[in-house]
């Protein structure tokens, strides 16, 4: 069984070989750990940096495409290079690297197929009280989208089996964090949160520019994923709340047309229809939808027939040796 762990990297010279140099290299239950650095067009030495220190495999980035791409890029690399596990982890050395046996176990027992490292947001002291709440809030949301209990969803430190990533389609490009839980949920992977310990803030995040900007990446995300597996349910509950909204002035209009004052409330008798209308015109636009939605899910099945077809291939074929530490799989956008 083979181990790749997966490092995105934007300008992280500085701090790569301390993260390489405590990775861990032999975990009990696993055959073979190998590391691969994800160079997301950095303009420091990272990739030379990232070889030097030990990395199999360095993945570069012609320019800086954003962190969804970079780990969009490391899962087909790692699938490519045969891996059955792999685990995804921050050059900053924000998780330990002590706990990826801990983060790997629940796979290796059979017990689940997507592991998060639950860093323990609430309680989060390197967080501040603000940041503890919202990612509180946000991880509650993330579940009820999801369908399953996330503690922490925004947790980079995560692993998951090969099927699970021949299942992932990263769409965003901002984030993979709360996207690719929100399609594991529902591609029903057994998916599990054990608890991890994180290292102090070595720099300030880079993908955070403001605490507005998060919250509005982060909400637009959620909601475009959400709805992208929930079409029907999320336009059925905006068109009956139209509706229901609409019936409140169309009713207070009757009452005065009974009461003979009719002519004087026609404003309510047009908003009420104007309400209806839309609101019924939305749960018609949920159908079509519903309907584009089995077509997405006869493209993500023809996808991820082509990637076995394609993984199985580069698999087969003869690697360089394994002292090789430049080892660059054909990718798109590399």
């Amino acid at each position: 069984m083979k181990l790749i762990i997966q490092i995105p990297c934007y300008n992280e010279a500085e701090v790569l070989p301390t993260t390489l140099r405590n990775l861990p290299r032999q975990i009990e239950g696993v055959d073979c750990v190998e590391v691969l650095v994800i160079d997301d067009g950095s303009t420091d030495n990272t990739a030379e940096v990232a070889r030097t220190a030990g990395a199999d495999h360095i993945v570069r980035l012609k320019r800086h495409a954003g962190l969804a791409e970079a780990f969009k890029v490391g899962l087909d690399a790692c699938l490519r290079l045969g891996a059955d596990i792999i685990v995804n982890t921050d050059a900053d050395e924000q998780y330990k690297p002590e706990d990826i046996p801990t983060l790997i176990a629940p796979i290796l027992r059979g017990e689940a197929e997507l592991v998060i490292g639950d860093r323990g947001v609430a309680a989060q002291p390197n967080f501040s009280p603000i940041k503890r709440r919202l990612q509180t809030w946000g991880s509650q949301v993330v579940s009820q989208a999801a369908g399953i209990p996330i503690p922490d969803a925004t947790s980079g430190f995560r692993a998951m089996t090969r099927e699970v990533a021949l299942r992932t389609n990263v769409l965003s490009h901002y984030s993979y964090t709360l996207e690719t839980l929100i399609q594991a949920g529902n591609h029903r992977f057994a998916i599990a949160s054990v608890p991890v310990r994180t290292n102090p803030p070595r720099r300030p995040s880079r993908l955070m520019r403001g605490l507005w900007d998060y919250l509005l990446n982060s909400g637009v995300t959620i909601v475009r994923a959400y709805t992208m597996y929930r079409p029907l349910r999320v336009f059925t509950t905006i068109g009956l709340g139209l509706i229901a909204l609409g019936l409140v002035p169309l009713v207070r209009f009757l009452i005065f047309y009974f009461q003979g004052r009719g002519s004087g409330n026609v404003q309510s008798l047009i908003l009420g229809a104007v309400l209806l209308i839309v609101g019924f015109q939305t749960i018609l636009i949920g159908l079509v939808a519903d309907l584009i939605n089995f077509n997405r899910k006869l493209l993500e099945e023809i996808l991820y027939r082509e990637r076995l077809q394609t993984n199985a291939h580069s698999t087969t074929e003869p690697r360089p040796a394994a002292s090789s530490h430049d080892q660059r799989p054909p990718l798109r956008g590399v």
